[in-house]
């Protein structure tokens, strides 16, 4: 029905949304120093998870963010598509029928969902960091990250990035420029 359709809509851009913020949060907080990551609970159990050990968790965040945005893609072109055959009189909002095939190929979805399920959120991650960080649907949603990651669904990209690593001759940013506790 219409209705789940505009829930399902508006529930996945938000979930997509938040995964885009979290990506921006991480990568900021991973810069400060760890008496600079804020001290609201939930700020501090993420960045516990996130950085604990050997530095794996913040990739591996990645790998099953990456699985989580791309799942939530496919739901919301499903129901972002429109299906309305031009030339009979019955395009929305009486587009000419050119315009009405370009929207049945779900690519107006794509930007509407780019601009309001990844770019606004990005840029207010970008300004407020330590706030999306407190944020406990973050905590919750980097277990549930690292748990699709941990299921081995998406291995062969730790496979290729050992590939790519070992040509290329990568090493870690703390080779180069330390830690951030280590820089002044």
């Amino acid at each position: 029905s219409n209705t789940v359709a505009v829930i399902l809509f508006f529930l996945l851009m938000s979930v997509v949304g938040l995964l885009e913020a979290m990506q921006i949060t991480f990568f900021a907080v991973a810069k400060l120093k760890k008496s600079e990551r804020g001290n609201a609970p939930f700020a501090m159990k993420t960045c516990e998870i996130l950085f604990r050990g050997d530095g794996h968790n913040l990739p591996g965040f990645m790998i099953g963010r990456q699985l989580c945005v791309v799942s939530c893609f496919f739901i919301i072109a499903r129901v972002t598509s429109l299906h309305v055959e031009p030339g009979f009189g019955n395009n929305i909002f009486g587009v000419s029928d050119s315009a009405q095939t370009f929207f049945n190929t779900g690519l107006l979805g794509t930007i509407v969902t780019t601009i309001l399920g990844s770019i606004t959120w990005q840029l207010v991650a970008s300004a407020f960091p330590l706030a999306f960080l407190s944020n406990p649907l973050v905590y919750f949603f980097l277990r549930i990250c690292l748990f699709l990651e941990a299921t081995g669904v998406a291995s062969g990209a730790w496979v290729l990035a050992a590939i790519h690593k070992h040509v290329a001759g990568f090493q870690r940013d703390e080779v180069y420029i330390g830690t951030a506790d280590e820089q002044e």
